[in-house]
């Protein structure tokens, strides 16, 4: 089967109403964990500025009966002050404004993606069910991962991508190349542990590494292409159920092809 026909037959699986009813839980999920981080990031935030101090010196120089007088005022700004002070000025009310809102559309990108990734981990099993049911019935699947397996899969993964993370540090200063180094990280945590979930679920070891392995490229660009997508802010709430069906289809289809040999 060539990958159109296996993603038009996601597509048609993502739009029945069962597996609509599951975006509700990643959606939700991903909204209460953004909704108590914001907040948390806001009062400490506040709490910062409250602490917080700056002062800003102001010389003035006039000329009165030809003589050259030079003064000198100081300005403390505390607290909220210190907010009012920047919005006060054009130039700094449109920065602290551009940073504000880009920090946060990407943290809450990120965040999504992390968020829904976690929370569609724990319905992987009853999505593939379904998508067996319907369409590889006569196919056996079987699974000897353990939870040991998945836990330390987790954690070299995290640590991987927090070496990633620290290593790439000179590279985010690049233009153009910044973008690729800043996401690398994020997608090789995003690409291991999506593949890890639905191979862990319907594959053994074994079918694992002669599935994945004799197409490691392919498999890359599908999580690629979910991954770019998923950067889209807001898409990984109702997108991460697709994962799952299309990446099902993906190694369903290999299994298939594995027992006719």
């Amino acid at each position: 089967m060539n990958e159109f026909k296996i993603f038009n037959k996601s597509v048609d699986d993502y739009l029945t109403k069962e597996m609509l009813t599951f975006i509700l839980y990643p959606l939700l999920g991903s909204a209460l964990v953004l909704y108590i981080v914001f907040f948390s990031a806001a009062s400490f935030g506040l709490e910062s500025l409250e602490n917080t101090q700056i002062q800003i010196e102001q010389y003035e120089t006039k000329v009165e009966n030809g003589e050259v007088i030079e003064s000198t005022t100081t300005e403390s700004y505390t607290g909220n002050s210190i907010l009012d002070f920047l919005l006060k000025y054009t130039v700094t009310s449109w920065i602290v404004s551009f940073l504000v809102y880009t920090v946060g559309l990407f943290a809450i990108g990120y965040l999504s993606i992390f968020v829904s990734l976690i929370i569609i981990g724990f319905l992987t099993p009853r999505i593939l069910a379904i998508v067996h049911k319907r369409h590889y019935e006569n196919l056996e699947v079987e699974s000897n991962f353990s939870i040991i397996d998945g836990i330390g899969k987790i954690i070299k993964t995290a640590f991987v991508m927090i070496l990633l993370i620290i290593v790439l540090i000179p590279f985010y200063f690049i233009p153009l190349v910044n973008i690729i180094a800043i996401n690398l990280p994020f997608y090789y945590f995003f690409h291991k542990m999506l593949h890890f979930d639905i191979a862990s679920t319907i594959t053994s070891k074994e079918q694992f590494v002669q599935v994945y392995y004799n197409d490691k490229g392919g498999m890359r660009l599908r999580t690629i292409f979910l991954y770019v997508i998923s950067l889209i802010p807001f898409v990984a709430f109702f997108i991460s159920v697709f994962y799952i069906i299309y990446l099902g289809h993906v190694y369903f289809t290999k299994l298939e092809q594995l027992e006719q040999n």
